[in-house]
């Protein structure tokens, strides 16, 4: 696989990852599509692989209260939870319009944090662009607050 290390990221070639990484990051270039953003006019969605295999999808759904808007990381998390319980999470993507990949927002790397190891890869892509950048969860979150 080519890649091009740059800080704590890796900028990677699309037609280069395996197979179970284009499907997660198709589900949820697709599942973005679905986004209801009518105040930010800023789609994202999002696929979470869980350690079963099973892949779970969100969008963003805003909300006029902006208090009440969902990001698509923390509905791909809550369909998890509801279909599956606790479990832990292998692999996340997430795609968004911006011309650089959009990295979860910190409310939805806490929420992730309580499911997915520091290892556990992140694919960031952007429709607009390709950029296609893989972070490690932990250098997204490097000091989760997991537990009180």
């Amino acid at each position: 696989m080519e890649k091009e290390t740059q800080n704590d990221f890796e900028i990677l070639d699309e037609s280069k990852v395996p197979e179970s990484v284009k499907h997660l990051l198709d589900d949820a270039r697709h599942v973005m599509e679905n986004a209801y953003a009518p105040f930010s006019h800023f789609k994202v969605g999002a696929a979470i692989r869980t350690k079963r295999g099973n892949v779970f999808r969100g969008c963003n759904v805003e909300n006029a209260s902006l208090g009440g808007t969902i990001c698509a990381e923390r509905g791909a998390a809550m369909a998890s939870v509801a279909s599956e319980g606790y479990g832990r999470f292998k692999a996340i993507a997430i795609a968004s319009g911006s011309d650089d990949p959009a990295p979860p927002c910190a409310i939805c790397r806490q929420f992730l944090a309580q499911f997915t190891d520091p290892d556990v890869p992140v694919y960031l892509i952007s429709v607009k662009s390709g950029v296609l950048k893989k972070f490690r969860f932990g250098t997204l979150m490097p000091y989760a607050f997991t537990e009180f």
